[in-house]
Formats: C-alpha cells, structure tokens, sequence
C-alpha cells in the first residue's frame, strides 16, 4: 500500500478518536429518547418522524417495552420521554422520588381498549362480566355465550404492559386470570395471533384494529371515536407522555407538538382519539 495513503487512513482514524466524543457531546442536547408504551409507540414514531422532518437539527430515538419500561426509564433517567397507557403507579412515584426525579404527566392522545375475536366467530357482543368470566376460566367454551361449540383460546398482554394494568382494573377487577392465557409483549402480537387463531379472543388499542379481526360491542357500546370520547364504551382510558420534572428544550418542543393541531392529527391517523 501506498506509504502516503497509510498515513492519510492513519489521521484519519485519530481525527475520528479524538473528535467524535467531542462531537456527541456537543450534541447531546440535540438529541431525544423516548421509551415506553407500545400502544403509544405508532404515535411516538410517526410524531418523531414528522418533528424531525421540520427539525433536522434534532434525533429521536423511539423504542417500546411497555409502560413500566417507559416509567423505569424516566426513573432511570435513560430515556427523556417515558411513554405509559397507564397512570404512574404510587410505588413508581415513591420510587422516582427515591432517585430524585419528579415524573410528570403529559395526556396525549385518548384510546379504547377494543376486545378482538377471530373473523370466523358469529359473536358481535359481549358483557364487561363475560370478558371477565372468559379470562377467569368461568367461561370456557364460544357456546356458553352464544357462539360456536368450541373452546376459548384467551390471548392477553404480559404484566409490563399498561394495557394489562388496565384490563386488569377495568375488566377483571381484582379476578386472577387463567393461567393458561398467552401473555403477548405487544398490541401488534395480540392482534395478529388472534387474527392467526379460530377461537381467540384478546385484546388491544383501537389504533391496532384491522380487517383482520372483529372488534365487538361491550356492554352494548362499539369502541370508536363518539363512544371514547364521551365516556359510553366502558373501557377507556387516555395514552401518556412522562417527563422529569417539566419539559425543557427538544423534549419540551416535541411534547408541545404531538399536542398542536398538528401532532394530534397524528394521532388519529394512528387510529387514535385526539385529546
């Protein structure tokens, strides 16, 4: 090889040793992580991507682990933005304090949690007490509320999952759930394996509902956008943003959009409630 060349390839690697820990910290402040939620993750993703389009200057790093990951990471401080489906949980704000830091709660979007059944299965309605008699075992079988003569295959989300936590508060309310229910990481896992399963039921956020699965009515209510926002479909809730302590800079710039006009047409082409 060329001495010349060795010696320019060799500057080269010291001017990349030297100079890109300079670099990344010049632009710590221009960056953003947020973490959490996968049912807020679509409109975390597609809000970073649109606020990094107007702001180039700035890079958004989104992942999912579900909402206790997102609260942790605040806690943790590994994350900037801790995205959660549920509400902080007492123990978590303890917790927070413990580590000096002061979760904050932003709203940002409002959402359903829709009960999903295979295309195949004639059921279009249930009770909120029959969904909790399914996922308790009380009810076992489609035939017991009107359906197929075939067993019930009860798919839920795992305990990190905001999702869960409000399932748990809304529907099964205190019953423990049969242990034999497959406990999925995601919306999207949900979804898809019930979409994949003749004689599933599962559940998940209306921003996740295809033509691949039938989304019924509970306690006579359809999930959508009307019943949501009013308050008629009994298992609503809204999606969160956490911070620690009040928002400042790209972090506070970016919350301040999902919540513009703008940022909350996002999320209803997420297939979201806009606040």
């Amino acid at each position: 090889m060329n001495k010349n060349l060795v010696k320019v390839l060799l500057v080269c690697v010291i001017l990349t040793l030297v100079v890109s820990p300079a670099f990344a910290r010049r632009n710590k402040g221009n960056s953003v992580r947020i973490a959490g939620s996968t049912t807020v993750l679509p409109i975390a993703q597609a809000g970073a991507e649109a606020f990094m389009d107007q702001f180039p200057e700035v890079n958004l790093t989104v992942r999912g682990g579900g909402s206790s990951v997102g609260i942790a990471s605040i806690i943790s401080g590994t994350a900037d933005i801790g995205d959660a489906s549920r509400n902080i949980k007492n123990k978590e704000i303890v917790q927070a304090r413990e580590n000096g830091v002061n979760p904050v709660e932003h709203a940002v979007a409002n959402d359903g949690i829709a009960i999903v059944l295979h295309k195949s299965n004639p059921v279009k309605a249930l009770t909120t007490d029959q969904v909790q008699a399914i996922y308790t075992g009380k009810i076992s079988n489609w035939s017991e509320v009107g359906g197929p003569n075939k067993p019930i295959v009860c798919i839920s989300r795992d305990v990190a999952s905001g999702t869960f936590e409000v399932f748990n508060k809304l529907v099964l309310r205190g019953q423990k759930q049969i242990s034999g229910a497959l406990m999925l990481a995601s919306n999207n896992a949900v979804a898809t394996t019930v979409a994949d399963t003749p004689g599933a039921i599962g559940y998940a956020g209306i921003g996740y509902l295809t033509d691949r699965i039938s989304a019924i009515k509970i306690d006579g209510v359809m999930p959508s956008e009307a019943t949501i926002k009013s308050g008629t479909y009994p298992i609503a809730r809204q999606l969160y943003m956490y911070t620690n302590g009040k928002p400042k800079g790209w972090t506070k710039k970016f919350i301040d959009f999902i919540l513009s006009a703008e940022g909350q047409k996002i999320v209803e082409e997420q297939g979201f409630v806009a606040l």
